[in-house]
């Protein structure tokens, strides 16, 4: 995988929110050793089986975690938004990753050395409080997505999953198109179903007037049925 490091991306104290309470010291510290790398649309970051050998923070960019199934089908199991770090669980438990992860469109990612991560988590009680509650809160999202996934009908899924998308990456300039353009694939990926069966239901939503389309791009025209229909699965 190849990575190019970079010279202007935002300082790394502007994502670090999880971080603020580390000492003038360790931030210092952070700022002299971690690496700027940009990836490409599609480029992996890294794959299911590799050696953990970074803490990753998203600066900007999308990014998706994502599993091989049964029979080679992906199962996306969560969208990445700018601030958001990965790759941590492998080196907290220090196994291989268990997921693959590449870049949705050009994005450029903070790497900070396992053992720099480790050393900190050790180190500063306060800062470690503050991870686990952010693994708390990634927790809670991961089940309540498994109910979803697994009790769902379609409709149900892929209204949920426009939605996420919504609350994760916002809005264009005209309040409704979604600011991620998905392939299809990766729409069924995300919301557990074929590609074939995604497209359909896309279609029907556009037939009732609850989205627009224009290629990948998706606009929410009418969010309280979209609502309704993720709550009533």
């Amino acid at each position: 995988m190849a990575k190019k490091t970079i010279s202007t991306p935002r300082p790394i104290d502007k994502v670090m929110t999880v971080w603020d309470v580390l000492t003038p010291d360790e931030r210092q510290f952070l700022r002299n050793n971690h690496t700027v790398h940009r990836f490409k649309k599609n480029e992996l970051i890294h794959c299911e089986g590799d050696t953990p050998t970074h803490m990753m923070i998203l600066e900007s960019g999308k990014v998706k975690v994502f599993k091989e199934g049964v029979g080679s089908r992906a199962q996306i199991i969560r969208m990445l938004k700018p601030g958001e770090h990965f790759g941590y669980r492998a080196i907290i438990t220090n196994q291989p990753h268990n997921t693959n992860v590449s870049a949705v469109e050009p994005s450029t990612i903070f790497m900070i050395k396992a053992d720099i991560f480790i050393s900190i988590l050790k180190h500063n009680n306060a800062f470690c409080y503050r991870f686990l509650e952010e693994l708390a809160c990634d927790l809670g999202v991961s089940d309540a997505r498994i109910v979803n996934l697994t009790q769902k009908h379609i409709r149900g899924r892929l209204a949920e999953a426009l939605l996420t998308l919504k609350k994760n990456y916002g809005v264009e300039a005209d309040g409704a198109t979604i600011s991620i353009y998905l392939a299809r694939e990766d729409l069924a990926n995300l919301s557990n179903m074929t590609t074939s069966n995604a497209i359909r239901t896309l279609s029907n939503f556009a037939n009732e007037q609850i989205i627009a389309m224009d290629g990948r791009k998706l606009k929410i025209i009418d969010e309280e049925k979209l609502i309704r229909i993720s709550k009533m699965g």
